[in-house]
């Protein structure tokens, strides 16, 4: 390919919306431009990118015993309706009428489609096991479209979907999927960590991972293990339970002591004032769980997790209660609420039950007591895992690792579902004893345009891109200095033809720039091999430069085409 006739439009400086190192490098290196906001095109560079991780997950599924399908993007809201998730996606589902008035979304995902196709295909035990892909552009009404392709209204995405017959076998095919995305992210160069996780609006049964490429720009928390491989994003993860922690210190009671606390309410106010550490508090939040009002107390130095609060509950909706509320239980604005004298259900931290005693909340206004003792005022309530792990927590899969938090983008994620969709939607089989059973589902998603965000923001440096070669838009960059050069300039052509006759995808910059430009432009895409055709042209002798180095060699024309084909 020649540069001069290539859609490249390069960018010394990246606009200044433009937050994210992946963002900022797609602009300047013309491999994107933003027609809306959470919206692009992909210019040529950018498409053969996505054409190439496109393959190898194409690749990886099919080796995995998927088969690829492409369904709708438009979808009738009657299916969502059925499945019961119209009304709680909430408003990033893009909803529409048509002529008829007829109710349709775009589909941000596609589980009930696939699981009405499959109802109406498969009938059978025989037939299964069954795993189903697309690679197709999802729709998502995000409220604030940010990090470029990171978080986008339109994007490309992989989603699998596996039916089977038994639990059994959905562990198989969730195995099968879980190595092949194992393998993927392998190939498309990404330093990527699998992690435990909540299956949250997709909902299911069962467990379920996601796989998380480590950057600084990533908008998720994730805990990974010193010494082992467990690894779990922020509202997942688990810590070691000491078996202090389990059991309540036995202490004789002491009279509670009422301090008057004016205005005082935020834990960093307490610990001034009281002139003791966060972790001598015990603090009550008071939450409505489907409706009913509940209190969960943590330490001071702890946050409360919803995501295992909402789990304890077995709750369908959880949210921190208004004021009205917290006043209507407690008898006192927010900030003084206290475990002690409460008619609703409370849960307590077990970090909280370990406490020899804390100071709490009086449930009364400008008002919080000392000498709260667990074993004593807190006996009747629900203890358990309710607060966010922390860094130097114990692992809760070895005894010698502890916990430490990095960043993460999640680029790929893997659902056991179990009946939830295939109840709802009534897609059944007959197993082999004639008798009629729900199908047993899974689902695999990988965000692939979110691949091309991930890879840059781990590939980078600060002149531009540094491509991982199975994903480059071209393998190797020929740039003859000079266009006026006839010299430089055959010999330049004669390295693409053969070059691109090996089946080795060249650019070649022909354009008329200065060698600065050209040289900067290299850098900025990042090509991993860049042949500089010079000077020494007449003489057979050319400058061979990778990406990731930054020492360049002189090589004879025949060295530098067997590196190339290396």
């Amino acid at each position: 390919m020649r540069q001069s006739q290539l859609l490249m439009p390069t960018l010394r400086e990246a606009p200044s919306e433009a937050e994210a190192a992946s963002h900022r490098l797609m602009l300047r290196a013309g491999l994107i431009r933003q027609l809306a906001a959470g919206i692009y095109t992909y210019l040529p560079l950018g498409r053969r990118v996505l054409r190439k991780l496109e393959q190898i997950v194409r690749e990886e599924m099919d080796l995995a015993g998927a088969q690829e399908v492409l369904m709708p993007a438009l979808q009738p809201a009657e299916l969502w309706q059925q499945s019961g998730r119209y009304d709680v996606y909430g408003p990033e589902l893009v909803r529409l009428r048509d002529r008829h008035d007829r109710e349709f979304t775009l589909g941000p995902t596609h589980e009930e489609v696939i699981t009405a196709l499959v109802r109406g295909e498969v009938s059978s035990y025989r037939q299964l096991p069954m795993t189903l892909y697309q690679i197709q552009t999802k729709f998502r009404d995000e409220q604030r479209p940010r990090y470029g392709l990171l978080r986008g209204r339109e994007f490309l995405m992989k989603d699998a979907y596996s039916f089977d017959e038994s639990w059994e076998s959905l562990h198989r095919s969730y195995t099968s999927m879980y190595e092949a995305y194992n393998r993927i992210f392998t190939r498309c160069g990404i330093h990527f960590r699998p992690v435990e996780a909540d299956a949250g609006s997709i909902g299911g049964e069962g467990g379920t991972h996601e796989f998380m490429a480590l950057a600084d720009i990533g908008e998720d928390t994730i805990a990974v293990c010193s010494a082992c491989d467990y690894a779990a994003n922020l509202e997942k993860a688990e810590y070691r339970v000491m078996d202090g922690e389990k059991s309540i210190p036995t202490k004789s009671p002491v009279e509670l002591e009422r301090h008057h606390t004016p205005g005082i309410k935020k834990i960093d106010q307490l610990v001034e004032a009281f002139r003791t550490g966060a972790d001598a508090f015990m603090k009550t939040l008071i939450y409505v769980a489907d409706g009913k009002p509940i209190a969960v107390i943590v330490r001071g130095d702890h946050e409360v997790n919803e995501i295992k609060l909402k789990n304890a509950l077995a709750a369908e909706q959880l949210e921190l209660a208004d004021q009205e509320t917290a006043e209507r239980v407690t008898g006192a604005p927010i900030g003084f609420a206290g475990p002690i004298g409460l008619a609703i259900p409370v849960l307590a931290d077990f970090a909280v039950m370990a406490m020899e005693e804390g100071i709490a909340g009086a449930n009364e206004q400008d008002y919080h007591l000392a000498h709260v003792i667990p074993g004593v005022h807190l006996a009747q309530v629900q203890a358990g895992d309710y607060r966010n792990a922390e860094s130097d927590d114990g692992c809760p899969r070895c005894e010698q690792g502890r916990l430490t938090f990095h960043r993460g983008i999640e680029i790929g994620h893997v659902f056991k579902l179990g009946t939830k969709y295939s109840e709802a939607l009534n897609a059944k089989f007959l197993d082999a004893t004639g008798r009629e059973q729900p199908l047993i589902m899974g689902c695999y998603g990988i965000g692939v345009s979110r691949l091309l965000s991930a890879v840059l923001e781990q590939h980078s440096d600060s002149n531009g891109i540094i491509w991982p070669k199975a994903i480059a838009p071209y393998h190797v960059h020929v740039v003859p200095v000079s266009a006026k050069d006839q010299t430089q300039l055959d010999l330049a052509a004669h390295i693409t033809a053969r070059l691109s006759e090996a089946g080795i995808e060249t650019l070649l910059d022909d354009r008329d720039e200065r060698p600065g430009v050209k040289f900067k432009d290299s850098d900025l895409i990042g090509i991993p091999l860049r042949i500089v055709v010079g000077k020494q042209a007449a003489e057979g002798i050319v400058e061979v430069k990778r990406r990731s180095e930054s020492e360049a060699q002189k090589l004879s024309l025949e060295e530098a085409i067997a590196l190339a084909l290396e």
